[in-house]
């Protein structure tokens, strides 16, 4: 990937270490903090108030994609790359008062698919766990990829050494913190990468004034600065579609509805929203650097910790470390707890071993933390694409949940068989568009086609749900 390791191997192997240790203490020692019981594993007492709950809406959020792949579209279409990747954060402020209705009327339920089966019947609920599993291996690969370049690019380990070792240790205080350990290293894991992002972009800019950049860009890829460019207008739309699609129907954002306190759901979806937008901002303005100066780029994915360590030597290899570190930690730890979450009680809990106790289901979800780990290893195992253009293609599944999941929530005509043509029908033509057309219109096409078909499904045969049914988890 470069030359030479960007950062000394011991200081790698030291890094590596000490923040592991951490992470897995951090999550340990909160885990034993808890009462044990299912709730308390799978959604920390449903008692997190507002700082917690901010800090790990932030810091699922900000995943390796936000720290590797947000600067990889700011190099290849500038501004638009930038501002566009920006827009994810619209599913977090969209989602937030949808956030308020989900706590009113379910305040028992544990998972996004509580409300699919409730809401829209057992067809369509398996309709959307299909679409979830897919969109959760999806993510959890890019994940694992990204820790594999992570250590590659800047120490020259084994691409499969980073990998191990960061999903291992995800894994480890996952399953023996649970949503408490999961919460409380995010809480460390947010203020670290912020104030690092901060320090870099400060530091960078000292030496490349903005006049600079801007200078450069104009006179060698004027193309980057056009605010017009149809690719770049396409990108945007899809993301903030595509966003919607992640935090709609992902169970990583309905477990933290679930587990947060009722006053601050709504506060803490917007300030973490307010929080994440600022990191693909940062990051893809480092990117632009890049292009203002013709650094050489071998591996577009690496955008930023080769900037980074170029402009602020072995120091800036040690905050592109721990920033990229933490940010796909805390996604993994989120992902592997909300699935298991998931997997524990819809698959197992209601549909292969119905009645089974608390103390079950939290054993359930601690075997599928395990098992997910280890899946997600062997599907990391070979780097074989962009971790945007994989994440891409899921955005044509999950655009799809969008109107069945928001209708759902506040018509109550919305019709099931409506639900489960627009999830099936929406995620058939995105995965078209994908390949016929291009990856960035994916998740555009997908929301169309099931916006048109759940709306005109309900409207020319409309149910009579009654709200209430949906407390009966």
């Amino acid at each position: 990937m470069t030359d030479a390791p960007l950062l000394d191997a011991g200081i790698a192997w030291f890094l590596l270490v000490a923040f592991s240790v951490l992470w897995i203490a951090l999550g340990v020692w909160w885990g034993k903090r808890g009462k044990g019981d299912a709730d308390d594993y799978l959604l920390a007492g449903r008692n997190i108030g507002l700082a917690l709950s901010t800090a790990t809406l932030m810091a699922s959020w900000v995943t390796g994609n936000t720290t590797l792949a947000a600067p990889e579209v700011g190099y290849t279409l500038g501004l638009w790359g930038m501002l566009g990747y920006a827009l994810a954060g619209l599913g977090l402020f969209l989602f937030a008062p949808l956030a308020i209705r989900i706590k009113r009327l379910m305040p028992t339920a544990r998972t996004s698919g509580d409300f699919v089966r409730l809401r829209y019947g057992r067809v369509c609920w398996a309709v959307f766990l299909l679409i979830t599993m897919a969109y959760t291996l999806g993510f959890l690969i890019t994940q694992g990829m990204g820790a594999g370049l992570l250590l590659q690019a800047l120490s020259g380990f084994d691409y499969r050494l980073g990998m191990v070792s960061v999903i291992g240790v995800s894994t480890t205080y996952t399953l023996f913190g649970g949503m408490r350990g999961v919460v409380g290293t995010d809480f460390i894991q947010s203020l670290l990468i912020m104030a690092l992002l901060v320090l870099v972009a400060v530091l960078g800019y000292g030496r490349i004034s903005v006049d600079e950049v801007y200078g450069a860009l104009a006179a060698e890829h004027p193309s980057r600065l056009n605010m017009l460019l149809p690719a770049g207008l396409l990108f945007a739309w899809n993301t903030g579609l595509f966003s919607m699609g992640e935090v709609f129907h992902n169970n990583i954002w309905w477990s933290r509805v679930f587990a947060s306190r009722p006053s601050v759901v709504f506060r803490s979806f917007i300030l973490g929203g307010l929080a994440w937008t600022t990191v693909p901002i940062v990051t893809g303005a480092i990117a632009l650097m890049a292009l203002a100066t013709n650094l050489e780029v071998p591996q577009v994915n690496m955008v930023f910790p080769l900037i980074t360590a170029q402009l602020l030597g072995s120091g800036g290899a040690i905050v592109v470390f721990i920033i990229i570190f933490a940010s796909l930690t805390s996604t993994l730890d989120s992902l592997l707890a909300a699935s298991a979450d998931l997997i524990a009680e819809d698959v197992v809990a209601h549909w292969l071993r119905p009645g089974i106790s608390d103390a079950q289901i939290r054993q359930a979800a601690r075997l599928v933390v395990v098992g997910l780990g280890l899946l997600t290893m062997l599907l990391s195992w070979q780097y074989f694409t962009s971790m945007y253009q994989l994440l891409l293609f899921t955005g044509a599944l999950v655009a799809s949940t969008i109107w069945p999941i928001a209708m759902g929530l506040y018509w109550p005509q919305a019709n099931r068989q409506a639900a489960t043509a627009a999830m099936v029908l929406g995620s058939i033509t995105g995965l078209l568009a994908y390949g016929l057309v291009a990856p960035y219109c994916a998740a555009l096409v997908s929301a169309a086609v099931s916006a048109g078909v759940m709306g005109l499904g309900s409207h020319w045969n409309p149910e009579r749900f009654e709200w209430r049914l949906l407390a009966d988890r």
